[in-house]
């Protein structure tokens, strides 16, 4: 337990705070003399340390008239202070310390944040509080921020979860706040409060005097020193916020009471049909002890027999389904049931509505169970107390977060231990969600041209129904009789937690086990004594991307093999025991992650899927559908990500384009995939990775199972890769003093974002190569930013970040516009590299050496839990590196890093014009700047891919880490 004391001046009024048993921090809650409230939490092991701002105003409180002002002062508020008065100076200091930060606006609330290697701490919090005391919003910098968030906005245009949430909002009561548009754009901010009359940056400043009060802010602080010298740097630094005791917002009423017993169809962006049933609700805050809506979520939304989605998946008719209270204040909430519909399900749609309702029937008459509710009770325990540690940045903003909603002795744990069991409460919830309370909105492209009404601020076409209870009991009657029942008690849940005493303390994995058939790499739990493990078995199977048949095959065998999983499995989850089984570009992997106790069990019931695999005609017809949908909504995904896309498709060697794909699908029957899969299983080598609360002979044995039930038996079903069989991904090598351009046309024609990718290839993993790419990607990272996006205004999605392709390392430029067509924004990074290029060469000393630190304490940075270190880890296995203990050498090669080297490289690889530079640009064109396209102008020196494959064929490759395998001698 943790002591709290109520205010700064230390009056002792003791309150415990409820906190994880395996936490080692230390905390303390102290109350400013300007009525700030702040937590402080120490914590010594750390490398990073972080601070978050909760703010007890947001959306909800935009004037009339000026929506989107409370998320535009979000955006404002980071560019200067009085006291630090130079443009984004407070992002360049944090980005060059090896930290990063962010806000973001919600209805009631705003929260900014950030983190910082922590010797560098003490100056970015002096900067970050400057903002809440006295922030610089000049009027040039507003004028181009609107459009950063107008930029923002037409991101999101086309994308069906801010729609439906918009058009959720706009049919609702127009006095209450829930209605409003919170993003804003161009017209909200600027053409309409021009023509009004109003000068938006005198809004804003005024929106900030009158709301931005200590008294309604929540700060969290996350650092190594001392509670005392947090709390004397924190007193120094945060009581000049001014205090003017501004009431805690509310805003009373629920919002839908007049929009009730509706269908609303609506024409989605993407292909597909959802189910969204929605009840208003009294929010669970309240009782948020007694766990109503998590009892009531995790039984409508469970997926074992006897489920509502057992049954809808049984008759084909549903690929996913989530239960849970969402959009929640406390003064209104909502109970959400929302359903992925396959074809068939969109035509049963009354059927379904039936048996959910049916479902919730069942719960009135079977009563609010205690065995159920203690059940939840223990695995929402067990989660807590063994909960993985997090980023510090992750954990401040949920703690400040908290801080506004909970008590002080909840303030880590928020609405996560429901432990009093009462009935009372759980059924008042449960006989909210009834006929009479209910919105239901269904979403498919099939209601395209039979709708009659627009929503306003993104264009979502739909149309409204009235229904009664008469007309869902009709619904109720007619749905097939199915038997729905309560679920069993959960057989996964673990009761040995203890710690296993690994008797050999490695650091870095080490290779256990090799044979013909597989090669095992362990790595014990040293550092965060939890009873959790992580396994991982890569299957390589050359058959399985032999062909876009056999690629496409393959992932629609691995999706069939987790839909049979999913009844058995299901509880594993729900208990902490995670499981996948994904396709890869080289055949299949098996995941597991979570409470060691019975991972076993699970690996061997996975195994035995596998092995005993066979294709369910009616389940192969709805993972197909599921598949071509998913293939048919790429042309919806952002410019941006299609570029990506065109890059790794030029660049990596072996993989199949998605319309290929999408083309053989139409034709292949189960009967194709009965035939294919022996045939992928026949020949394969497995990689694996046993990590955390594992013993090494359990680790072997779970191993030595896996070929057993493959290669040994009778008649196995595997055998032994031949040495020519073991390929790897290859990526094409670019030529040396070559810019390659690739062109395509945006894929939705109604999309009116551009994207550019431009890509440097440098090299192939080498440690002195590696650190000195990763110091120029460190160093441009923000000045990009800033010139590119705050300056120029090119886009909301600005993005300077490394890349590595299987070792083949790179940074890349990412830049999405509505105002700008990719060449005349390929022609601003050429300028901006020329523009870097003189900050580089007068670099003072002084500063270079800070980079070079701030580098080293970012690569320093220990892992947080074992899912993090196992990832690492992976990454080394996966590409075939195998450098487990990279870091050492990388920080070596640092210490003994000069300027000089570090501008020899920038001058040979990355600076524009250099004679031996390896450059590809990828640019994807919006409608409205085909023109420019058309134009020819651009770059004359650029040489233009026509074709992918040609491209690819005409290429030397780099050779593979992965090459060395081969057949491995004992």
């Amino acid at each position: 337990m943790a002591v709290g004391k109520d205010t700064a001046e230390e009056v002792v009024v003791v309150v415990e705070m409820i906190k994880p048993r395996n936490d080692t921090r230390h905390y303390k809650r102290i109350i400013l003399p300007n009525s700030l409230q702040v937590l402080l939490i120490s914590d010594p092991d750390t490398d990073k340390s972080a601070a978050s701002m909760n703010v007890g105003v947001g959306a909800f409180s935009d004037p009339e008239g000026l929506e989107g002002l409370a998320h535009f002062l979000e955006h404002m508020l980071f560019y200067a202070s009085e006291k630090y008065p130079l443009e984004d100076s407070y992002s360049t200091y944090i980005s060059e310390h090896g930290g990063r930060t962010n806000a973001y606006t919600s209805s009631e609330h705003t929260n900014y944040y950030f983190d910082v290697n922590a010797d560098c701490f003490d100056e970015a919090l002096d900067r970050f509080a400057q903002f809440f005391i006295k922030p610089l919003m000049s009027s040039d910098a507003t004028t181009r921020e609107i459009k950063a968030v107008d930029s923002e906005n037409q991101k999101n245009l086309l994308s069906d979860a801010w729609r439906i949430n918009q058009l959720q909002k706009h049919l609702s009561a127009e006095g209450h706040p829930y209605h409003k548009f919170s993003t804003g754009n161009w017209d909200t901010l600027e053409v309409k409060p021009k023509a009004q009359g109003v000068d938006t940056r005198d809004e804003l400043l005024k929106f900030y005097k009158e709301n931005y009060s200590a008294n309604i802010m929540n700060l969290v602080v996350y650092a190594k020193e001392s509670l005392d010298k947090i709390e004397s740097s924190v007193l120094s630094k945060f009581q000049e916020i001014r205090n003017i005791n501004r009431n805690q917002l509310s805003f009373p009423g629920q919002p839908c009471s007049e929009h009730l017993q509706v269908i609303v169809k609506t024409v989605p962006i993407k292909r597909g049909h959802k189910l969204r049933v929605t009840w208003p609700i009294t929010p669970g805050i309240h009782h948020y002890m007694e766990g109503p809506s998590r009892y009531l979520g995790h039984l409508i939304g469970h997926e074992a027999e006897g489920s509502l989605f057992y049954i809808l998946k049984k008759l084909g008719w549903a690929n996913s389904l989530s239960a849970g209270e969402s959009d929640w204040t406390k003064d209104f909430s909502f109970f959400k049931v929302v359903i992925d519909l396959t074809d068939a399900g969109h035509e049963n749609v009354q059927h379904i509505i039936g048996l959910l309702f049916k479902y919730i029937s069942l719960l009135q008459q079977s009563g609010v169970c205690k065995w159920i509710f203690d059940e939840l009770s223990a695995i929402c325990e067990m989660t807590f107390h063994y909960q993985d540690k997090t980023p510090p940045i992750d954990y401040v903003v949920k703690c400040s977060s908290n801080m506004q909603l909970y008590p002080y002795k909840d303030w880590l744990v928020g609405s996560s231990l429901p432990s009093n069991f009462n009935p009372d409460v759980i059924q008042s919830m449960l006989n909210e969600l009834t006929p009479n309370n209910v919105r239901i909105f269904w979403e498919s492209t099939n209601f395209e041209g039979h709708t009659d009404r627009t929503e306003p601020w993104y264009g979502t076409a739909y149309s409204v129904e009235k229904i009664n209870s008469s007309i869902v009991q009709e619904w109720m009657d007619k749905a097939p009789e199915e038997h729905l029942h309560l679920p069993s008690p959960n057989v996964f849940i673990p009761t040995d937690l203890s710690i296993k005493n690994v008797q050999e303390k490695v650091n870095l994995p080490v290779m256990l086990r090799k044979s013909l058939y597989s090669r095992l790499w362990y790595k014990p739990d040293t550092t965060f004594s939890t009873p959790k493990a992580y396994v991982k078995l890569d299957f390589y199977c050359p058959f399985s991307g032999s062909s876009p048949e056999a690629n496409v095959l393959t992932d629609i065998s691995t999706r069939l093999l987790m839909d049979y999983l999913n009844e058995y499995a299901y509880d594993a989850q729900v208990a902490g025991l995670y499981y996948a089984i994904s396709h890869t570009d080289t055949g299949f992997q098996v995941t597991l992650t979570g409470y060691s106790h019975k991972l076993k069990i699970l690996l061997e019931t996975v195994i035995e899927k596998i092995t005993t695999f066979e294709v369910k005609p009616d389940r192969f017809y709805v993972i197909k559908e599921s598949v071509a949908k998913q293939y048919e909504n790429f042309k919806f995904q952002q410019p941006y990500q299609q570029a990506m896309y065109y890059c790794s498709l030029l660049l990596k060697d072996h993989s199949w384009p998605w319309n290929d794909e999408l083309e053989v699908l139409s034709v292949l029957q189960p009967e194709d995939l009965s035939r294919l899969y022996p045939q992928i299983l026949s020949r394969t080598f497995i990689e694996g990775y046993a990590a955390g609360n594992i013993e090494p002979n359990e680790a072997e044995l779970m191993i030595q199972h896996v070929e057993n039930v493959l290669f040994k038996g009778s008649k196995p079903l595997s055998q032994a890769l031949f040495p020519s069989q073991h390929l790897a991904n290859r990526i094409v090598n670019l030529e040396k003093g070559v810019k390659y351009c690739y062109t395509k046309e945006g894929l939705n024609p109604s999309d009116d974002n551009s994207a550019l990718l431009h890509y440097i290839q440098v090299h192939q993993d080498d440690f002195k190569l590696n650190i000195k790419l990763q110091l120029v990607a460190l160093i441009a990272k923000q000045p990009a930013f800033h010139q590119l996006r705050s300056v120029e205004q090119l886009g909301y999605i600005t993005v300077l970040m490394q890349r590595n392709d299987s070792g083949i390392r790179g940074v890349q430029f990412i830049i999405q516009s509505t105002v700008k067509g990719p060449k005349h924004i390929e022609s601003r990074v050429q300028a901006f590299l020329k523009m870097f290029e003189s900050k580089l060469y007068e670099m003072p000393d002084d500063e270079f050496k800070s980079n070079v630190n701030a580098l080293i304490e970012m690569k320093l940075e220990k892992h947080k839990n074992l899912r993090e270190e196992s990832g690492y880890f992976w990454r080394e296995i996966q590409d075939g590196t195998l450098k487990f203990d990279r870091k050492d050498h990388e920080v070596a090669a640092l210490k003994q890093l000069t300027k000089a080297e570090l501008i020899e490289f920038f001058d040979e690889h990355v600076k524009a014009g250099a004679p031996q530079k390896k450059a590809l640009s990828v640019q994807v064109y919006a409608t409205a700047h085909s023109s420019e396209n058309a134009s020819g102008e651009g770059d004359g020196n650029m040489v233009n891919i026509e074709d992918v494959f040609s491209f690819r064929r005409s290429r030397p490759l780099y050779g593979s880490f992965k090459g060395g395998i081969g057949p491995v001698k004992l």
